[in-house]
């Protein structure tokens, strides 16, 4: 489980491809790896992960895990390659403050981007959605981004604007994104089940 709220942006220092398998190898500074032990979960770009290694140098820590072939299907993350930024988040621990909402790590699907509007006091970020998926994202309501919480802002027939204030930009990578790039997207939990029960009830009352 954890909060959206990204904690620091790690760099991939190696994607190897073995059999079907991603080896994702990420450094990160040692302050965000305390205590780690393997079989910890990370979510990287908001992907739930399985430490597998852990090693570490003077300064930074690097850290391993195995990625399978249905979340490379259903996420970014095969795209990455060497030196690409993540976003890092650790899970959440028992009596932390929970500043976003409550995530699971399990990606829905990607969206892209398809326009990025740069304002002295406003960054503005288009993602296109699939249509099965739009309904589940709400003005105002929330979304899970790469990872990180976030409000979505107007919606239209295609998908959603999001409004990304300084802090988001500067812990995140979305400031490194571009036009065409996906994106992992996580729908809220909550409304996604409350949409799927009303219309299981509709279905099943209306024969």
């Amino acid at each position: 489980m954890f909060t959206g709220i990204i904690q620091t942006q790690a760099r991939v220092v190696s994607a190897q491809l073995m059999q079907g398998v991603l080896r994702l190898k990420i450094s990160v500074a040692k302050e965000f790896v305390q205590h780690l032990e393997l079989g910890a979960s990370i979510a990287i770009n908001g992907c739930c992960l399985t430490v597998v290694a852990v090693d570490d140098d003077k300064d930074m820590a690097y850290v391993s895990f195995d990625i399978i072939d249905e979340t490379l299907q259903l996420t970014n993350l095969g795209a990455v390659t060497e030196s690409t930024l993540v976003n890092f988040e650790r899970s959440l621990t028992f009596g932390a403050e929970l500043g976003g909402h409550i995530v699971s790590g399990h990606i829905h699907c990607v969206a892209s981007i398809t326009d990025i509007i740069k304002q002295q006091n406003n960054y503005k970020m288009h993602l296109k959605i699939a249509k099965k998926w739009q309904k589940y994202v709400l003005y105002k309501g929330f979304v899970c981004v790469n990872g990180a919480s976030l409000t979505v802002g107007e919606l239209d027939d295609d998908g959603f604007w999001l409004h990304l204030i300084p802090e988001t930009l500067a812990l995140t990578n979305l400031a490194h994104s571009s036009i065409g790039e996906q994106l992992n997207i996580e729908v809220d939990q909550q409304t996604y089940t409350i949409i799927n029960t009303v219309e299981n009830y509709m279905r099943r009352y209306d024969r």
